[in-house]
């Protein structure tokens, strides 16, 4: 029996959440079930389809990873689940899996059809609670997962842009996310710097125009409030502010323009 991780834009102010781990205690009791956060960006499809990437490789096999980011919620956008290196996604399908489907193995693709698995009546409003937490309780109670709709082989992939290196050896990339203490995770990875800082051991990096210096190892490299680039433990670069907020600081934030050389 695996558990399942809950990641939603709901927040925590109202009953949302609360209701959809009711939906599936009552289906199966004994499943364990993680919040990840529920304080993803109102639609913040990008920011969820990132922290979905961050959590997949600490979890077991046979986790099912149940994402709440539905800004079409009542539409025709279908209900999807994935198996990706032996665990599971069930999510709208608006490009929420992109970043899992880059880069992780795809076992298997599904539509969620089959209202068997659904509760009775359902809302235009509220599928996190009416389809995607009864198949989540179903699915993580060792159900054969191709009872809960037919295979596909499509999903909305969103476009995410990706760091481009010149023969200059600058790298240009784009802020991907803001976390909680306001640094700027951007698409640049740690491979990506390897050879620009290896060829231009003063590269700079760039926020906008602004400098925030070399690449450094710690936040403690910089004085208190001076800002600074470093690889974070996601692997990307990330922009910070030593015991500060480099989104306010900097003022700037998602796809804001970051750039080494």
């Amino acid at each position: 029996m695996g558990c399942i991780t809950l990641t939603t834009d709901f927040g925590t102010s109202d009953h949302y959440v609360g209701v959809m781990k009711g939906v599936i205690h009552a289906i199966a009791p004994e499943v364990q079930v993680i919040d990840i956060t529920h304080e993803v960006p109102a639609h913040g499809v990008l920011q969820a389809a990132f922290i979905l990437r961050q959590i997949w490789n600490w979890y077991p096999p046979e986790t099912v990873h149940l994402v709440v980011v539905d800004p079409g919620v009542g539409s025709q956008r279908r209900i999807l689940l994935g198996r990706y290196g032996g665990q599971y996604v069930i999510a709208p399908d608006n490009g929420l899996i992109s970043l899992v489907h880059h880069e992780v193995p795809i076992e298997g693709l599904q539509a969620l059809e089959n209202a068997r698995f659904w509760l009775p009546v359902l809302s235009s409003t509220f599928h996190g609670r009416d389809i995607m937490a009864p198949v989540a309780a179903h699915l993580a109670q060792g159900h054969n997962p191709r009872d809960l709709g037919p295979t596909t082989d499509h999903l909305e992939i969103m476009q995410i842009a990706q760091p481009i290196s010149d023969m200059h050896l600058v790298i240009t990339g784009a802020v991907l996310y803001v976390d909680c203490f306001g640094n700027l995770v951007t698409n640049i990875r740690r491979e990506d710097l390897a050879r620009t800082c290896r060829r231009r051991i003063h590269a700079q990096v760039y926020v906008e125009n602004k400098c925030v210096g070399p690449l450094r190892t710690c936040y403690g490299d910089v004085g208190v409030g001076k800002p600074l680039a470093l690889v974070g433990s996601s692997d990307y670069l990330e922009i910070s502010v030593n015991q500060g907020r480099a989104v306010d600081v900097l003022d700037c934030g998602v796809s804001a323009k970051v750039t080494v050389k």
